[in-house]
């Protein structure tokens, strides 16, 4: 019987997807294992690989359609035997795209209401805002179920229902053995409870038509967002809604870490065309300290849950990398556990295929904590809004020569602040505090991370 090919769930929180490019066309032959086609979602291209094997019959979905759905077919394969071009006859045209809402100019008329934002998008761990679907389940609250092509067709020819079926693959993703166990009566989900309260909904904002009114025509252009860009309104958005903030900041001496810095970076061993291994960062040695603190102070290592506290063995640190149009928070995980030069070698790696949208998404979910630099712009001090699942994020300025008080006299010294955003539901202020101080220890003593 014909195959259907679906558009996948790429990351839990992925409602849409564009079909960038097929790299199959219609006649080839496809075993399993084949990339097919490259889809982008909000934060990277990713390759998608075939399940099943055949002759690619029919492509429902042209290379170059943007917002498609999550398991809509976008391709029917025909299987060993078939007849290729009946299969073909026989797919359904895919729905018609919505067009490409256009750039106003100067000698357009005003443009009409963009769309409301879909619904916030769910954290990439296991935190579970308000706004935000649990993303542990495969299902989201729309009633899409986190599956693989294979544990589909399995569960329709078993004539199972794929929703009840508990995951056990990436995120909850429901995966071909997931169907074995389900036909034996093994691996089903509890009923949901009955009269859960709704989550409260985020308050719209002012309308399109409304905050348009404010301006002359002609005096403005309208770009339309990007999935990246509705992607960040969305999440922070519901972070500053849903999560109680508060902020602590600590000035740290950071007068050994450069002269160590310095020392290290000039005795780096070089290759054969005389590039250093590793130049290691102050961001570097800001990630290794946080990883560190967060193993000193383990209560503070946490994510909120409403069922209850998920307190992490490891400090998988993530890091604001700047893109054009938004951000991305590429996660070193084990932190604790890797060398500055490691880290620094992993982190510009990350952060070119971060540019060039190559990341892949367990490279950028989930992690325990943040880093949020923007010393490098010259800013002395600022608070960073939390990243779900996390119960906290770093804002680090910039360092710079400051005069100190030390022993009754005036002396310059190389000063950094950093400014610590804590969920109040799971970090109170005096561990916000211990875990400041643990990080001031380290960053002003830089030996006590390589030992």
């Amino acid at each position: 019987m014909p195959i259907d090919i679906l558009m996948p769930a790429l990351s839990p929180t992925m409602e849409k997807g564009n079909l960038a490019k097929w790299l199959k066309k219609e006649g080839d032959a496809v075993k399993s294992g084949d990339v097919i086609a490259e889809i982008e979602t909000d934060k990277a291209t990713m390759e998608v690989e075939a399940v099943d094997e055949g002759t690619l019959a029919k492509i429902v979905v042209p290379e170059g359609t943007a917002d498609v759905p999550v398991n809509q077919v976008i391709a029917v394969l025909a299987g060993e035997g078939e007849d290729v071009k009946a299969t073909a006859s026989g797919a359904k045209a895919a729905p018609a795209a919505a067009p490409k809402p256009q750039a106003k100019t100067d000698e357009t008329p005003k443009a009409a209401p963009a769309p409301q934002a879909a619904p916030v998008a769910a954290p990439a761990a296991s935190a579970k805002p308000a706004a935000a679907p649990q993303p542990a389940e495969p299902s989201g609250s729309n009633g899409r179920v986190f599956s693989s092509p294979l544990a589909r067709r399995l569960a329709k020819e078993a004539g199972i229902d794929i929703a009840a079926v508990q995951g056990s693959g990436p995120h909850g993703r429901v995966i071909a053995r997931d169907i074995d166990s389900a036909k034996s009566g093994k691996g089903l989900k509890a009923p949901a409870q009955p009269g859960a309260a709704p989550a409260p909904q985020i308050a719209p904002a002012m309308g399109d038509d409304k905050i348009r009114a404010l301006y002359a025509d002609g005096t403005y252009e309208v770009i339309p967002h990007d999935n990246m860009r509705k992607v960040i309104a969305q999440r922070l958005t519901a972070s500053t809604q849903t999560i109680p903030h508060f902020y602590l900041t600590i000035d740290c001496n950071i007068g050994k870490l450069t002269a160590a810095r310095e020392e290290i970076n000039a005795q780096a061993p070089k290759d054969k065309e005389g590039k250093p291994a590793y130049k290691l960062s102050v961001n570097d040695f800001v990630i290794k300290a946080l990883a560190l603190a967060l193993q000193r102070i383990p209560d503070a290592n946490v994510s909120w849950t409403e069922s209850g506290m998920l307190k992490h063995k490891h400090s998988d640190i993530g890091v604001a990398v700047a893109l054009p149009g938004g951000l991305i928070t590429p996660i070193v995980r084990n932190a604790e556990t890797k060398s500055l030069s490691t880290i620094s070698n992993q982190m510009k790696d990350m952060a070119a295929r971060a540019r060039n949208r190559k990341l892949k998404p367990e490279e950028y979910q989930g992690g325990t904590s943040s880093v949020s630099n923007l010393g490098m712009y010259g800013i002395k001090d600022f608070t960073a809004v939390i990243n779900p699942p996390h119960a906290t994020i770093l804002a680090v300025g910039t360092g710079e020569e400051r005069a100190i008080v030390k022993n009754g006299k005036i002396e310059a010294a190389m000063m950094m602040s950093v400014t610590l955003s804590c969920d109040h539901r799971a970090v109170d202020g005096a561990l916000g505090a211990e875990l400041l101080v643990a990080f001031k220890t380290l960053i002003e003593n830089p030996v006590m991370m390589v030992v």
